[in-house]
């Protein structure tokens, strides 16, 4: 290691580290150990990297330093660790000299990095996701969130090379570099480094591709925007968490290649890619959609898409279509990049693991309670084989959603829900609008969901809300007629699930309140604590807004419940796509009601399912606490 003998000072008589065998000395406020070994002083920072153990309560031999606490070894002179779990540990450059008061050591105690902090933590979550080490994972996410902070604070400006590293690390992001995030917006690298680094992780090391633990990924960068500094933090730390767990013990994914013809028309390219679909070829369907990445621009691309998942009815129950509107709202957050040739995009990577969702997926058609005692099924192929026909009548015309649509949607008849539906089309009413409608009516069947029912049932309509949201958000990056189509699915599931609210919970709808809307949230908080608040939880947000408490703030409290729980998969998408339709809802103006509900509903779905064991948040906890510098071990 490099140093400038200039900035060494003396710390210790050679004499006593020998007797002793090692020491510890302070230097500008920091603990640093010294070792005697083999005739040699060595220098590293005493508290041991992984829970920060003092290092000279361990032991050296054959030069390797072993921490007592859970047995971490390092290389004594360099500091490399042989437990990945435990990162590397600082080594500080060391000289003996001759002095009038007899041998003395010296040390550099600020030497030069190797890699500066951001590589290095980013190194580190690559670890973590390899590993699938928890501490690691938190560690890197709070390292790199700090970074970025000081960065922000200092004012710091992106030097030339770092643009330069930043273009290397975009092709090895999942192995250990010296280059940085490539993202240059300006986001930073403790929101970009965790994403777009977990995305090419879990998109080579599982081949069955997008899944849980990515889609989690997507609805953690969403939230990261809606919550508090810590939480940001904490977000992060789930995602990357949640892609290396659903990867453990997976194989690899080997990606296919486009076709070399790069002038293939977009109608061509989607035909051929819903053929392979409809036929569940994998391969093909992914060298045909690779082809269509390469050639055509995302709008083109999401059309392709969006058409083929929608050729059967609610693949997957509801899951495929949910997956790939996150896999396109998360390259949102990424990047598409390299849409020409380049098969190794963040584009080709992300929406080429998302094939396996309608190749192997389960189709609603196929299923007996879309059979029978109703053929709803058919009632949906009906409507799309008379879709064409609504949308030519509907041309030009501007539709206004009947005051009785929404119960149309809610009611116990089927042709009645298909007819209002093909109507409000034929009477002009936007992919976007209808969708919108029914997602509302989606939201209603969790806000309205009664407790008496079976607790998995709380997923049955979670599951529809979630399709119905994916839909909706899908109509504004598309421009296919297509997704009219998945209006009729969510719109059967609503209908299918219609006994999960009998009796209907209550709505809450509180006259006034004079309470103050900080109590109000802390109460909410203090909700998620004891089992069964449903329907308390749903009054207090209620409660919140008669009491016109800022919505974001209380969307950051609802965060800083989620995340500190052991939040599971559905849950999480609950509250991100319940913040996601309150956006949207309040953006456009709706009522303060309509408004209120999507948040009512996810904090009664939180209430639900809290509180957990909160196991992570202990491991979030004691990264954070070494992140800080303090003590962890009682007799430290």
């Amino acid at each position: 290691m490099a140093t400038d003998t200039d900035a060494m000072v003396p710390v210790a008589d050679l004499d006593e580290v020998a007797e002793r065998g090692h020491a510890v000395v302070q230097v500008d406020g920091q603990a640093i150990a010294l070792f005697h070994h083999e005739g040699e002083v060595y220098a590293v920072d005493n508290r041991c990297p992984h829970m920060g153990f003092p290092l000279t309560r361990g032991t050296v031999e054959d030069g390797v330093l072993t921490c007592h606490w859970h047995h971490a070894r390092f290389e004594l002179e360099a500091g490399d660790t042989f437990d990945p779990w435990a990162d590397d540990v600082q080594t500080f450059p060391v000289d003996v000299r001759e002095t009038g008061d007899g041998a003395q050591v010296y040390l550099d105690p600020d030497p030069p990095r190797d890699v500066s902090e951001s590589v290095h933590w980013r190194n580190r979550l690559a670890d973590g996701l390899h590993e699938n080490i928890s501490l690691v994972m938190a560690k890197a996410a709070i390292g790199l969130d700090s970074v970025e902070r000081s960065r922000s604070r200092d004012g710091d400006a992106v030097s030339h090379d770092d643009e330069n590293s930043r273009r290397e690390f975009s092709n090895h992001s999942t192995d250990r570099s010296s280059g940085r995030s490539p993202r240059e917006d300006g986001a930073g690298d403790g929101f970009h480094t965790p994403v777009e680094t977990a995305v090419n992780f879990g998109t080579k090391y599982r081949a069955a591709g997008w899944g849980r633990g990515l889609t989690t990924l997507g609805c953690t960068a969403n939230l990261y925007s809606q919550v508090g500094g810590r939480d940001k933090r904490r977000a992060m730390f789930l995602g990357v968490r949640e892609v290396a767990d659903d990867c453990a013990g997976e194989p690899p994914r080997f990606q296919q290649y486009a076709f070399d013809n790069r002038d293939l028309s977009k109608s061509r390219l989607m035909s051929w890619f819903r053929d392979s679909v409809e036929v569940r070829d994998a391969d093909g369907a992914e060298r045909c959609l690779l082809t269509a990445v390469a050639a055509l621009d995302p709008t083109e691309v999401a059309d392709i898409v969006f058409t083929a998942a929608t050729d059967s009815l609610y693949l997957n129950g509801g899951h495929t279509v949910d997956f790939l509107n996150t896999a396109f709202a998360t390259l949102d957050h990424i990047g598409w990049e390299g849409t020409g040739a380049d098969e190794d995009s963040n584009a080709a990577k992300v929406l080429a693991s998302t094939v396996d969702q309608l190749t192997g997926a389960t189709r609603a058609e196929e299923l007996s309670s879309w059979r029978d005692p109703v053929d709803v099924a058919e009632l949906c192929f009906d409507a799309h084989d008379r879709l064409d026909d609504c949308v030519q009548a509907g041309e030009g015309r501007t539709w206004t959603e009947p005051d009785d649509f929404l119960d149309t949607l809610l009611g116990d008849d089927p042709e009645a829900i298909v007819a209002a539906l093909t109507g409000a089309i034929r009477e002009g009413a936007t992919r976007t609008e209808l969708a919108d409608a029914v997602v509302r009516a989606a939201t209603r069947r969790v806000a309205w969901f009664a407790t008496n029912n079976e607790f998995d049932d709380w997923d049955t309509v979670h599951h529809t809300f979630s399709y119905a949201n994916a839909v909706y958000e899908a109509t504004k990056r598309t421009t296919t007629d297509a997704l009219y189509r998945g209006c009729f699915d969510a719109a059967i599931s609503v209908y299918l699930d219609r006994f999960l609210n009998s009796p209907r919970a209550p709505t809450p709808s509180p006259d006034d309140s004079d309470r103050d809307p900080a109590e109000i949230r802390e109460e909410l908080l203090a909700c998620f604590d004891e089992q069964g608040q449903v329907n308390r939880a749903a009054t207090l947000v209620a409660e919140h807004f008669v009491a016109g408490g800022d919505p974001d703030d209380l969307k950051r409290v609802m965060g800083r419940g989620l995340l500190r729980e052991d939040a599971d998969f559905h849950t999480v998408q609950n509250v991100t796509w319940g913040f996601e339709r309150f956006d949207s809802l309040r953006e456009r103006g709706a009522p303060e009601a309509e408004q209120r509900l999507t948040l009512v509903a996810p904090a009664r779905y939180m209430a639900a399912h809290f509180p957990t064991r909160r196991s992570n948040e202990q491991t979030f906890s004691i990264a954070t606490r070494l992140h800080r510098g303090e003590k962890l071990h009682e007799a430290e």
